[in-house]
């Protein structure tokens, strides 16, 4: 009759038994180097952390303390000639002119750039035409915006012969179209691959996958990505100066709005206007900084808001 077959455990001599753990020396104490290093590390961190909070923060309690004392309701819809007056005046024109100049580039660059974005991440992404389209992306998003506003003013003020928000929407159409077409194309990466494969199974076709799977998934980030566009169009400068000028009358002409006009923007106003020997005019410019301000912070939280809600409601 055969032994049942056993395991013997193995035995440990005393010299290999480990020793009972001590809860002191699980204890932090300064007098460890490393101990004493990961403290003083942690400390200059903060120290530097606040360095750097404290001037943003006094740059952003000065422009709301200047910016708020002209607030009013002639300061937001008066459209008097600024230039020509010593009191009085609004930013309504400003106001009006950047909010048609960045509908006008949201309306060139976000379907160019989402339609572009689902051609890199599923028609077509590994083919050669696709890298040198991402790699066009890339270099756009770290040229300068002055270059934009060179190109179109070459392109389309020399040729129509006068400034324009036709001119001023399609400069900064081409500071936005990058940033929309990458960050659309990382969001529809982010889908996962069964979803794709779940709705090919049952019979979709590739437009019915992209319209109807893709794109609502990816929603969020393509917003979050769109509503970043809008907010770094919205603070430009540069480009405006080139394409749209500076327009101290109300372009309101003949009791409607005249595109194809010089066009006055907030950037471009609060550049014209910051330290003018006019005290409204250098007042009126630091509570257009502060309504800018405003507007890029509202249009990053309303990004993130709908991106939240979005990807709650897809879930």
């Amino acid at each position: 009759m055969k032994q049942p077959f056993t395991v013997q455990a193995p035995t440990l001599k005393s010299s290999q038994v480990p020793p009972a753990m001590n809860l002191r020396d699980l204890r932090l104490s300064l007098r460890r180097p490393r101990t004493f290093f990961s403290a003083l590390m942690t400390g200059l961190t903060m120290v530097l952390v606040l360095l750097a909070i404290v001037p943003l923060f006094s740059v952003l309690f000065r422009l709301f303390y200047r910016g708020v004392q002209s607030f009013g309701w002639t300061f937001f819809t008066d459209k008097a000639p600024y230039a020509l007056q010593a009191t009085g005046g609004g930013i309504g024109n400003a106001i009006l002119g950047s909010v048609v100049m960045v509908l006008i580039a949201s309306i060139i660059s976000v379907p160019t750039g989402i339609i572009a974005a689902v051609f890199l991440a599923e028609i077509a992404p590994e083919t050669r035409l696709a890298a040198a389209v991402r790699f066009c992306a890339k270099l756009l998003t770290g040229l300068p915006s002055i270059i934009a506003g060179v190109f179109v003013f070459g392109i389309l003020v020399l040729t129509f012969g006068t400034f324009s928000a036709w001119a001023g929407g399609v400069a900064l159409s081409l500071l936005m179209l990058p940033m929309v077409m990458l960050t659309s194309e990382e969001a529809l990466k982010m889908v996962p691959p069964p979803m794709r494969e779940a709705a090919y199974g049952i019979g979709c076709t590739r437009a019915q996958v992209i319209w109807r799977i893709l794109l609502p998934t990816a929603m969020p980030g393509i917003l979050t990505g769109i509503m970043l566009s809008l907010a770094r169009a919205a603070g430009e400068t540069a480009p405006l100066l080139f394409t749209a000028q500076y327009a101290p009358q109300s372009w309101v002409w003949e009791g409607r709005l005249r595109l194809d006009k010089p066009t006055q923007s907030l950037a471009v106003f609060i550049y014209e206007n910051a330290g003018s020997a006019y005290p409204n005019l250098d007042q009126m410019a630091w509570g257009g900084a502060l309504v800018l301000v405003l507007l890029v912070l509202c249009l990053n939280l309303s990004g993130q808001i709908v991106s939240w809600r979005t990807g709650r409601h897809m879930r």
